[in-house]
C-alpha cells in the first residue's frame, strides 16, 4: 500500500512539474490574455479614432451544410461596395468574441491554450459607411481602428505578386501572426498551432462570405515584408482574403 500510494504521488509530481505543454485545447479567456491584447492596442495606437461596428447576426438563410457544399475560392468580383454591416460580420466571424460567452472559450475560432496571436486588419476600398484606408480589428470593443486613410488595394496585390483581383476586390481581409503569443507558452510547436489558428479564421470567413452571397478566396503567396509595411504592423502576414460580390 505504501508502495502504490509512493508510486501515485511521484506521477503527480511529474504532471506538475511537466505542466500544460502537450496541451493544445481552447483554455478559457483569462485575465493575462486580456491584458496582453490591451497592451498591444495601446502600443500600436496608430490613429485615435475607432469606428463602431454592428452587433453580429446570429442567424443566416443558408443552411451550414449548405455554405459547406458551396464553399468555394473565388477570385472575381464586381465593381461594386460591400455593406458595413458585411464587413462587421466578416470580421466577427474571423476572430470575434461569442455574444453570449460567459464562461469556456469566448472566441468563435478556437486558438490553442487561447493565447490568440493573430490580428485582422481590413484593407478598405469601397464600403458603403466607411472611408477609404487600412483598419485594424478591436476584437474586445467589436470596432475598427483606423491605421491609415490610404487605399492601399493596388499595392496590396503588387506584394502579393501581381494577384491583380486583390485590387479588384471592394475590401480584404489580412490575417497577421504575432507567433510568441503561442511559442512563450508552447515552445518551437507553437508555430503548428498558429498555423492551424490561421485555417480556422480562414474557413470561418469563407463560410461566412457564403451566407452574405460573397466570394472570397485565401491568398498565401506574397511578399512578406511589404504586406507588413503596408499594415504599419510588426507581426508576420500569413494569409489575404479578399472580398466582394461575386462577378
Amino acid at each position: 500500500m505504501i508502495k502504490k500510494l509512493g508510486l501515485i504521488l511521484t506521477g503527480l509530481l511529474l504532471v506538475l512539474a511537466t505542466g500544460c505543454e502537450g496541451i493544445i485545447e481552447e483554455e478559457p479567456e483569462n485575465a493575462e490574455n486580456n491584458r496582453l491584447e490591451e497592451s498591444y492596442s495601446e502600443e500600436n495606437n496608430h490613429a485615435a479614432e475607432t469606428i463602431g461596428l454592428t452587433e453580429p447576426d446570429l442567424e443566416s438563410n443558408i443552411p451550414l451544410e449548405k455554405a459547406i457544399n458551396q464553399r468555394a475560392s473565388r477570385r472575381e468580383y464586381q465593381d461594386t461596395a460591400i455593406k458595413k454591416s458585411e464587413v462587421a460580420q466578416l470580421l466577427w466571424s474571423a476572430s470575434g468574441k461569442q455574444v453570449d460567452g460567459v464562461s469556456g472559450a469566448t472566441r468563435v475560432a478556437p486558438s490553442a491554450g487561447a493565447t490568440h496571436p493573430m490580428e485582422m486588419y481590413l484593407a478598405a476600398g469601397k464600403v458603403e459607411g466607411l472611408e477609404t484606408g487600412v483598419y485594424r480589428y478591436l476584437i474586445q470593443e467589436h470596432s475598427l481602428e483606423q491605421v491609415s486613410r490610404e487605399d492601399i488595394r493596388e499595392e496590396l496585390a503588387e506584394a502579393a505578386l501581381g494577384q491583380n483581383f486583390i485590387a479588384q476586390a471592394p475590401v480584404s481581409v489580412i490575417i497577421v501572426a504575432h507567433h510568441e503569443r503561442t511559442t512563450n507558452r508552447y515552445g518551437e510547436r507553437g508555430e503548428r498551432y498558429v498555423h492551424m489558428e490561421a485555417g480556422n479564421i480562414s474557413q470561418n470567413l469563407y463560410l461566412q462570405a457564403e451566407t452574405l452571397n460573397l466570394a472570397t478566396v485565401a491568398v498565401g503567396a506574397f511578399e512578406d515584408n511589404l504586406v507588413a509595411k503596408l499594415l504599419q504592423e510588426e507581426g508576420e502576414p500569413l494569409l489575404i482574403m479578399p472580398v466582394g460580390e461575386p462577378n
